[in-house]
């Protein structure tokens, strides 16, 4: 009777979106009368931070503030057309249409901003805080709101935008029919510590260590957030969270939370995060998005780590008690594989 340590790993190579009839997005941008943006979507946000990129995406293109950018992710009916919030391809996609969107808007602002000035808008810089400058000589300005009230008000121009992102058609091979159902990838690498107790056949997660590449953290802290739930989810996936064994038959399965197993706060792990950049050409900004491979890497890991603990290998999920102490059974008791 003991307990043993044991340490797994993997890695994952995530594919974002899809390429199935261009996966497009599209996303509409306007001026209010006061200066201030709109940007509408039919993208919902399930938490995972959407409104917060696409306006932090917005204000960058415009040359706004963040705080002069507003989201409204509508419904299907009044939103512009979008394929879902799925697949990890909110940021990719709905980043670009946002953009493609933004700049439309920010020419018309330029436009109505130079006649304002009577210079070129090609001579026109924004500077991110409500102004637009004339290069090179920084007193010329006059504020967003402004140029946006003289386009509505006085030049009769609308200051909108409208955006659509499409994945090119993928060529496909003759010879075998493969073709490409994604434009890129995300990558991660996770390596988990845990302890195995061989009478009980208990798993404690002691530490988690990961590595992620996103393309780029547009948002640092909310990619830090997801990571760190998304592992939550993998855990609570990987030794708590099931229907079995009464699956499809509910008759005697959990029905609420008290009989849902789940972790609770006292078997949260330590987590250490490394979030690398390496810019996706084709991502708004260069960021792809972590969205649901924070989770998956972490069950092959916990699997990996209490084989390497005890020698028991569990190839269904949870990986409950009942199967670590079934497992050891059958092998005549714990073999630890030494740490890796």
């Amino acid at each position: 009777m003991a307990i043993h340590k044991g340490r797994g790993f993997a890695t994952i190579n995530y594919p974002i979106g899809m390429n199935l009839g261009g996966d497009p997005s599209q996303a509409l941008v306007h001026s209010n009368p006061d200066g201030k943006f709109s940007v509408a979507l039919s993208s919902i946000d399930l938490g995972q931070g959407m409104k917060s990129v696409t306006r932090q995406i917005a204000a960058e293109t415009l040359g706004v503030p963040v705080e002069d950018v507003y989201v409204d992710t509508a419904d299907s009916d009044t939103g512009p057309h979008c394929m879902g919030s799925f697949a990890s391809r909110g940021t990719h996609r709905v980043g670009n249409a946002v953009i493609q969107a933004a700049q439309e808007a920010r020419a018309v602002m330029l436009d109505a901003a130079a006649e304002e000035l009577e210079v070129n808008a090609a001579d026109l810089e924004t500077d991110g805080k409500g102004n637009i400058h004339v290069r090179g000589a920084p007193s010329r300005s006059i504020s967003t709101a402004e140029a946006c009230g003289a386009a509505q008000f006085k030049q009769g121009k609308t200051v909108s935008g409208r955006g659509i992102f499409l994945i090119p058609m993928s060529e496909v091979d003759r010879e075998t029919g493969e073709m490409t159902p994604v434009s890129c990838f995300a990558h991660a690498a996770l390596v988990v510590d845990v302890e195995v107790d061989d009478e009980t056949g208990d798993v404690d997660v002691i530490k988690i260590n990961s590595a992620y590449e996103v393309g780029r953290a547009l948002n640092p802290r909310l990619v830090e957030q997801q990571l760190t739930g998304g592992a939550w989810m993998g855990m609570s996936h990987a030794l708590w969270e099931t229907t079995e064994p009464y699956y499809p038959d509910r008759s005697h399965g959990p029905v609420d939370f008290n009989h849902y197993l789940m972790p609770g706060p006292g078997d949260i792990a330590p987590h250490d995060i490394a979030i690398l950049e390496r810019p996706a050409p084709d991502g708004p900004y260069g960021g792809k998005g972590p969205g649901e491979m924070c989770a998956n890497p972490v069950l092959p890991a916990v699997a990996n780590a209490v084989f390497n603990a005890v020698g028991v290998r569990v190839d269904d999920l949870p990986i409950t008690p009942e199967k670590v102490l079934r497992g050891l059974q059958s092998i005549g008791g714990a073999q630890p594989q030494g740490m890796v």
